[in-house]
């Protein structure tokens, strides 16, 4: 009684042209979601145990919290990984789903669009945040 199994599907690019792409892809997925862990884990600490709970967060608290470069910075990487960690995944799921290439074309335009604008508006408001905003 001998089995029969259905030949592996091919590549769509010839094995010649392939990059290694998708393995920084993995890779990059689990160090920036060890390291996600750590920065969030540690932010939901500091803000809500050793500061004194959510009630004391307003504009004069965020004011204080980003006159430091290191807050600045911490959460600027917060930012950069949680997007670029999530779209990387989004950009997964659509390349598992979307079966005609114009619609993979266009949801990963829009995904990377998207992208694109909420890290540079992060961005920005961090690095430009004024706490004299209400004088």
């Amino acid at each position: 009684m001998s089995l029969a199994l259905d030949k592996p599907r091919s590549p769509r690019r010839p094995a010649a042209r392939r990059s290694n792409g998708e393995l920084y892809s993995w890779l990059f997925m689990r160090l920036s979601g060890l390291l996600l862990v750590v920065l969030v884990l540690g932010h939901l600490f500091i803000m809500n145990i050793l500061d004194g709970g959510v009630h004391k967060i307003n504009f004069g608290f965020v004011a204080g919290r980003w006159a430091s470069p290191f807050w600045q910075f911490w959460d600027l990487a917060m930012l950069w990984l949680a997007q670029i960690h999530g779209g990387n995944g989004v950009r997964t799921v659509i390349n598992d789903y979307a079966r005609k290439d114009s619609t993979r074309f266009w949801l990963k335009m829009l995904l990377y669009v998207s992208m694109v604008l909420i890290i540079s508006l992060g961005t920005f408001v961090i690095f430009t945040f004024d706490p004299n905003i209400s004088n």
